[in-house]
């Protein structure tokens, strides 16, 4: 057999799993198979195992490249660098907005994939660690939820505000609330279509998180710099 190079395994990969991303949209995640790829891809049997020795490392490779593709950590990094001078509104509200734009963009895709990892985590926890486990850093939630958990200890701690509830549980508060409004707007969009869809709207429902997170902190509505 001829040496093939390195350009043509690599390209011969991201075929693999852009197949496979295409084919998680379509389906669930738990739900699409090895020979689902062979078939959509025209590969042999044989020719797939070439470069992948199962699913869950395509689906490995998959979730890499959908974090480097489709990472908003730069622009999170960007809103955080102007807390020196920026008020709290000043810096939470262009955070809402990204994460309503990356959701409402990719409802159906990343957004969509990373529920159905966490449903099937529950039922498979050994298969998605395999999955998981040598994915190294964060993704954007984690990443972003990670830096926001960071500036409000610090704002309550500098006495920037004044919570009108403990801090742990009002983070704990935010990060469920968040989750809530995620799972409700994938299940209403991805697979029922339900009469009142049009309510579970990411960006009309972070919204409200929004003006309640300013509430709990203690934030006026004429907050200036």
């Amino acid at each position: 057999m001829p040496k093939v190079s390195d350009e043509y395994i690599k390209a011969k990969r991201q075929m693999i799993i852009q197949t496979a991303y295409d084919l998680c949209i379509k389906k669930t995640v738990s739900t699409v198979t090895m020979q689902d790829i062979i078939d959509a891809t025209g590969l042999s049997q044989g020719g797939i195992y070439r470069f992948y020795k199962n699913i869950d490392e395509i689906f490995r490779d998959m979730l890499i490249d959908q974090r480097q593709r489709f990472s908003i950590k730069e622009q999170v990094d960007e809103i955080f660098a102007k807390t020196e001078t920026a008020s709290v509104k000043e810096i939470m509200h262009p955070l809402f907005e990204l994460l309503g734009d990356y959701m409402t963009e990719q409802l159906m895709g990343v957004v969509k994939i990373n529920f159905e990892l966490s449903v099937l985590s529950m039922n498979e926890p050994q298969r998605v660690e395999r999955i998981l486990g040598s994915i190294e850093g964060s993704g954007n939630f984690e990443y972003l939820f990670q830096r926001v958990i960071g500036y409000l200890t610090a704002l309550e701690k500098s006495g920037c505000v004044s919570p009108k509830i403990g801090m742990e549980e009002l983070i704990s508060y935010l990060a469920s609330s968040y989750n809530g409004i995620e799972m409700s707007c994938i299940i209403n969009h991805c697979y029922k279509k339900l009469p009142l869809m049009e309510w579970y709207i990411p960006k009309t429902q972070l919204k409200t998180l929004e003006k309640t997170l300013y509430y709990l902190l203690g934030c006026s509505e004429t907050e200036e710099k």
